[in-house]
């Protein structure tokens, strides 16, 4: 008999979620995490809960405040002079969320009856190597190795920052998402390379906190992967608030210097140098599987990198399970916790599911932008009818009272059947309408089925409702 029925190697929101999961229903479950804090204690949590999704937007919330603090109350009422910035108990918070989180889930496994084998797992064949082999997986923990053996092992290794050879990270000068997090002095100026999630999300925390931020974008279009019209009511929006978005700039080279970093790009009109007191490398990040054995024990992976599996999380190996960001797909730890739920469920003989069609994206800036489904570009691309909707913030009454009336709600619905194809938001609490959405495409809706459903008034939500109205021409307040 195995030592468990289920081993997970990773401890992030794919891992952690699946081994609760399976221990949940019965099943002797261990996860596999060797994350090392700062301080140098072992963590549960991985990249999201460490340096992440959690972190990220703790600094998010608290520079946001410190900005409504100096721009953002007067007209409320509240006059406020001398407002200081203590940066070490912005960051302070920060940690004190991290640590709380990710104790949290050993509060969980604790709970659930969830072994932490602490340190860093490495998939090996076992006995038998017939259509169900005990595997084995070799734990190089902080004092010693241990080797354990699993009737069910699932590979949630994550991801990492991807590289670049221009912009080699030093760790002080030139960083990724890590130390953009732990800056112990707002920079006077900062360059970040990349205008994606990660990069946005980071410029817009150093600029709010005083950094004059410039971000450098390779591809010559503005948030590539969502709504045209939402990406350009966010671009006009975080250049009004000072963010220089410089699109079509290919960094060819950087170099650090006593003042900080000389960075050199090319774009149409040639090529240009800056100067910044730091530099963030923000350009996507790649599967982590590097030291896990998934390669050496034989499991399939795509010309990218990532593990190949089927719907359910299978991989080409018997009883070897894969889910999170080192799998195709979106790299979202909410994707990934699902993954989780639906390969412990598998493995206990249930039917589980993770439907990809319908994963919320959210980019926690301000405004906030968050959207689910198909975008009109794919749907122009794949020869789709359909009819688009949309309603401003600015006619909504609860964003009026908040001073947040920038941005819109857009929903595009199949022009035959009326069944919700794709909905997007840019503006406030996006990531919280956006469920909404989810919920409604999960189940099948109509534009019409939202149209008709009664929303709280006043609330952000009757902008969905407007929206829905709006797919067939029937808007009430514009």
């Amino acid at each position: 008999m195995a030592d468990f029925d289920v081993v997970v190697i990773g401890g992030g929101p794919g891992g952690y979620v699946a081994a609760i999961r399976a221990a949940q229903l019965g099943l002797r479950a261990a996860c596999v995490e060797g994350w090392t804090t700062p301080s140098g204690s072992l963590a549960l949590g991985g990249t999201c809960l460490n340096v992440g999704c959690i972190p990220s937007k703790a600094l998010l919330e608290s520079s946001e405040h410190f900005e409504q603090a100096q721009h953002g109350l007067a007209d409320h009422g509240v006059q406020l002079s001398g407002v200081k910035l203590d940066l070490a108990t912005l960051l302070k918070r920060k940690d004190g969320i991290v640590s709380t989180l990710t104790g949290g889930i050993q509060g969980l496994f604790k709970k659930n009856k969830v072994e932490w084998l602490r340190g860093f797992g490495r998939l090996e064949r076992g006995a038998g190597n017939g259509a169900a082999p005990i595997w084995q997986v070799v734990v190089d923990g902080p004092d010693a190795k241990q080797t354990v053996s699993a009737t069910h092992v699932v590979l949630a290794t994550g991801s990492r920052p991807r590289p670049m050879d221009a912009a080699p990270v030093d760790g002080k000068t030139i960083v990724d998402n890590v130390g953009a997090l732990a800056f112990d002095s707002v920079p006077k100026t900062l360059g970040v390379i990349g205008a994606g999630v990660i990069g946005l999300e980071l410029g817009s925390v150093w600029r709010r906190l005083g950094s004059q931020v410039t971000l450098l974008e390779a591809l010559p279009g503005f948030l590539a992967l969502a709504d045209p019209a939402v990406a350009a009511e966010a671009h006009k929006q975080f250049t009004a608030q000072g963010l220089d978005i410089r699109l079509g700039a290919t960094v060819t080279a950087t170099q650090v210097t006593k003042s900080g970093v000389q960075v050199t790009y090319k774009d149409t009109d040639g090529e240009h140098s800056a100067t910044f007191d730091k530099l963030v490398v923000a350009v996507g990040r790649v599967p982590y599987t590097e030291g896990s054995g998934a390669r050496e024990a034989g499991v399939a992976f795509n010309e990218r990198g990532f593990i190949v599996t089927d719907a359910q999380g299978r991989t080409n190996l018997p009883n070897v399970w894969a889910v999170g960001d080192c799998t195709p797909g979106p790299m979202l730890a909410h994707k990934a916790s699902e993954e989780g739920v639906m390969v412990a469920e598998c493995i206990a003989g249930q039917h589980g599911h993770c439907d990809h069609a319908v994963i919320p994206w959210v980019i926690y800036t301000h405004p906030e932008i968050a959207w689910v489904g198909q975008t009109e570009t794919q749907l122009k691309a794949a020869g789709i009818d359909y009819r688009a909707g949309s309603f401003p913030f600015a006619a909504n009454g609860r964003a009026r009272s908040m001073n947040a009336t920038g941005g819109f709600v857009k929903m595009l619905a199949c022009a035959r059947t009326d069944r919700l194809l794709g909905v997007h938001i840019v503006g406030p609490q996006a990531s919280e309408l956006i469920s909404e959405a989810v919920v409604a495409m999960a189940f099948g809706a109509a534009s019409e089925d939202l149209a008709r459903i009664v929303h709280a008034h006043p609330s952000l939500s009757e902008a969905m409702h407007e929206a829905a109205l709006a797919v067939d021409r029937r808007t009430l307040h514009i």
